[in-house]
């Protein structure tokens, strides 16, 4: 990788000559899918005494570009083991630094990533022997990626909306990566107060069995991302459930058993029929809440029961409007 400590005196003056700074010069490129940047008249001669600049943007300010190199490359030779005279260049526009310079034979091998949702590529041609077949730079967007629990965030959880955090917190897997992402300093001990048995956290569970048994809540977690979607099961996102929109729950989906499907076998003289539960029961779950704190620095953190209506029995119903033929 090049820095722009690395050009010499006569290589800094080309650097500013081709227009780096101006942006009347840049070709504006919204990038919502893949595409290709090349040369002109690849993959024939490119013509002589050329600079253009490609400035690619993300469209999603959380997506980053990747550009890869047609293996069909081909400029001026190097002068000295440097690309004086005609190059193709990739630029961080973050931070200014250069991401590589090429010329001669050889592309660049491997994937060239942007560190945010932008970069610009530059190609510059002088007045003498121009080459074939020039180049052609495949770019695509690479897919959304959540952060690691380990490390922060660009956006720390404190810096997020309550909507934007809810997506975050859904994708992780286990117990224990939610509170290190929400907590990193002090996850450990988290995770001890949630699992301590005091009276408050257990006693509604306990006092009237309504739980059939204590859930592990990474099971849990599993078990709804493998039984989701089969008949007769069902996710229910449990903000929209208990109308809690100022609260996260993780999980923030459980399975229950609702009534769902068809009703073929219905009577001829039915033509409204309806798949209805003719036995409801309320069940408790245990989950973890986050609610945030007074003032809004930091988060409230419990483990709760959530009840939730499951199905258990259900029977195609004629609707009322429907329950007699055109000739009653």
């Amino acid at each position: 990788m090049l820095e722009p400590s690395d050009f010499q005196p006569d290589l800094l003056y080309l650097f500013v000559s081709v227009g780096v700074q101006d942006t009347q010069q840049e070709k504006i490129i919204t990038v919502v899918s893949e595409g290709v940047i090349q040369s002109p008249e690849f993959p024939r001669t490119y013509p002589r005494n050329k600079a253009i600049v490609w400035r690619l943007i993300a469209i999603e300010e959380d997506r980053r570009i990747q550009l890869t190199f047609d293996e069909r490359f081909g400029l001026e030779e190097p002068e000295d083991n440097i690309c004086k005279y005609d190059f193709v260049e990739i630029e961080e526009p973050l931070d200014g630094t250069i991401l590589g310079r090429w010329c001669g034979t050889k592309p660049a091998t491997g994937k060239q990533i942007s560190k945010g949702n932008q970069i610009r590529i530059r190609f510059v041609s002088d007045e003498y022997f121009p080459s074939e077949p020039g180049f052609c730079i495949y770019y695509s967007l690479l897919p959304l990626t959540f952060p690691e629990p380990q490390s922060p965030s660009l956006h720390p959880p404190s810096m997020q909306t309550i909507d934007m955090l809810d997506d975050v917190v859904s994708y992780f897997n286990t117990l224990e990566e939610v509170i290190k992402y929400l907590e990193p300093d002090r996850w450990q001990l988290d995770m001890e107060d949630l699992h301590k048995s005091t009276w408050h956290v257990v006693g509604k569970s306990f006092i009237h069995h309504r739980k059939s048994r204590v859930v592990d809540l990474n099971l849990l977690k599993e078990e709804v991302r493998l039984f989701s979607c089969t008949p007769r099961n069902y996710s229910v996102s449990l903000r929209e459930e208990l109308k809690r929109t100022d609260t996260i729950f993780w999980p923030s989906c459980l399975l229950v058993k609702r009534c769902g499907g068809n009703c073929a076998c219905c009577a001829h003289s039915c033509y409204d029929c309806q798949c209805t539960a003719t036995k409801v029961t309320k069940k408790y779950h245990e989950v973890l809440q986050l609610r945030p704190k007074n003032g809004g620095k930091g988060w409230q953190k419990s483990m709760t029961d959530v009840p939730l209506e499951h199905h258990e029995e259900c029977d195609c119903v004629c609707s009322s409007s429907s329950s007699s033929s055109p000739d009653g």
